[in-house]
């Protein structure tokens, strides 16, 4: 899932929608023993004012997050066959670093110059606690 970032969005709404964000909440709250789709879909209907997520959504969202290595999974058998079990690579702060590198990331490839001198206007005083900054 590629990141779009959304400067005029506050925390994880930067770069996340409600309901993913709502996911990603449960599947942290949940971290020790794991949860299902259904749960998260579950959960995520729950907390919505009035909108209703399909359960693929739900699916493709916390596979694409696996796919990121966000998200971790194991198999296991149920009644109709197999589902996934999803459990978090990373906590919320480790999630939050994971989305600042990636920009940082892209923002060097492409611009280099110029993303390090916004830091150094960003940083002020303390860029020269940076080193190499």
């Amino acid at each position: 899932m590629p990141l779009t970032i959304d400067p005029t969005k506050t925390g994880l709404e930067k770069v996340l929608r409600t309901y993913q964000i709502e996911a990603m909440k449960h599947v942290w709250k949940n971290a020790e023993e794991g949860v299902t789709s259904r749960q998260v879909y579950i959960n995520v209907n729950g907390a919505l004012d009035g909108g209703k997520i399909s359960r693929a959504s739900i699916i493709n969202f916390l596979n694409s997050m696996c796919d990121e290595g966000i998200l971790n999974y194991t198999e296991e058998t149920c009644k109709g066959g197999t589902r996934r079990k999803y459990t978090p690579a990373l906590d919320e702060e480790g999630f939050q670093r994971y989305i600042v590198k990636s920009v940082f990331d892209s923002l060097m490839k492409d611009f280099p110059n110029q993303t390090l001198e916004a830091l150094r206007e960003s940083l002020g005083p303390k860029a020269d606690d940076v080193p190499g900054l």
